[in-house]
């Protein structure tokens, strides 16, 4: 195992964190979490995610200080298989999905992973997303075969309800990812859901979003998905995923969730004008995949991997931060149209680690 500890303060980015510690092997330390807080420490899904950490792993050691306010964690090795988790209603299930979605390729055995809770919140990715538009790009990565991710039940905040199944097979090493040519958008998709309120609602998120849209592509889909009864959770809510992709099958996501006193055009209009924000900035992967898509690049085997992104996000900065921690590796940032002043996309370019699963179980 590497020796010595890795040190961090705050609150900020934990997943992220923990992530690398179990990826690289290093032990990390956090301190000073929310110490200045009236209510300090860590909050109910930061140890619930700490728990699912525990679950999919084994011979993690994880040690909490009395307040609550300092943790290290002594990594062991990613078993996956067969498991269940129950979320708190504080974070949706895209919080804790996310992190698995990063460690289950390097599991044992394949991850079977069936968590509850709340599906779609404002903070998270929702699990549409996760299923449309994740999940994708890990198959750039090699990840493919049986990877997929299952809606049982829909469970809208504040008292939650949804149930999703997540499988995902292993690999014994990612593939270097070489990704320059965005191309243009040639089909949207998506999904609108509406769970115990009028079912109507749907369709007027859907007309709304197509009445900008249409401008664009003919080739649109929105799609509307009914859940009946008991899989439609225990709150009423209704949101609308939308996933652009291009003809390299670079992807581009957003959504909009149910406020309370806005009408469902306006969600409509709000998920599409931040799909069209999305496009605009370009590149082969949106800001929500940075993380993953530069992870999966670090992780490739003992190549030059290139990727064309727009501006990073002040997580994916940090996410560079500490995998040049964790891993040592750097990341080459040029402007991907030097001979154009306005183009503010980037190409990342790093040479992998060659990281190779030796948890796996020998065939």
């Amino acid at each position: 195992m590497a020796q010595g500890v890795v040190q961090f303060s705050g609150h900020q980015y934990l997943r992220q964190r923990l992530v690398l510690s179990i990826l690289s092997g290093k032990h990390v330390k956090i301190d000073k979490i929310r110490s200045d807080d009236k209510n300090p420490g860590l909050r109910d899904f930061e140890i619930s995610l700490l728990r699912l950490i525990e679950k999919v792993t084994n011979g993690t050691i994880i040690e909490i200080s009395v307040t609550g306010t300092a943790i290290l964690v002594k990594p062991g090795v990613i078993t996956g298989g067969a498991l269940t988790h129950e979320c708190p209603l504080s974070r949706s299930i895209g919080y804790f999905l996310e992190p698995i979605i990063f460690l289950a390729p390097f599991a044992k055995k394949p991850v079977n992973l069936t968590i509850k809770g709340i599906t779609t919140d404002e903070s998270d990715l929702s699990v549409d997303l996760i299923r449309t538009a994740t999940l994708p790009h890990l198959q750039l990565f090699g990840v493919s075969e049986g990877l997929e991710l299952r809606i049982k039940k829909r469970g809208a905040p504040p008292n939650g309800g949804g149930e999703v199944q997540f499988l995902c097979p292993i690999v014994k090493q990612v593939k270097t990812l070489n990704f320059v040519d965005p191309g243009k958008i040639k089909r949207i998709r998506g999904i609108a859901h509406a769970v115990r309120v009028n079912p109507q609602f749907s369709n007027r998120m859907i007309e709304a979003s197509r009445s900008i849209l249409n401008r664009y592509i003919p080739d649109i889909y929105l799609y509307s998905d009914v859940y009946k009864g008991e899989e439609s959770g225990k709150s009423p809510g209704y949101a609308l995923s939308l996933m652009a992709e291009s003809t390299t099958s670079a992807l581009h996501c957003a959504e909009a969730m149910s406020e309370p006193g806005i009408a469902p055009e306006d969600i409509g209009l709000k998920a599409t004008r931040a799909l069209l924000a999305e496009v605009e900035r370009g590149g082969c992967v949106d800001r929500k995949h940075q993380t993953l898509v530069l992870l999966m690049m670090v992780l490739g085997s003992e190549d030059v991997g290139r990727c064309r992104m727009g501006e990073p996000t002040p997580r994916t900065i940090q996410f560079l931060r500490d995998v040049r921690i964790f891993f040592g590796t750097s990341f080459k940032i040029v402007s991907a149209d030097p001979s154009n002043p306005e183009s503010t996309q980037l190409l990342y370019s790093c040479y992998g680690t060659g990281y190779v699963n030796a948890n796996r179980t020998l065939a």
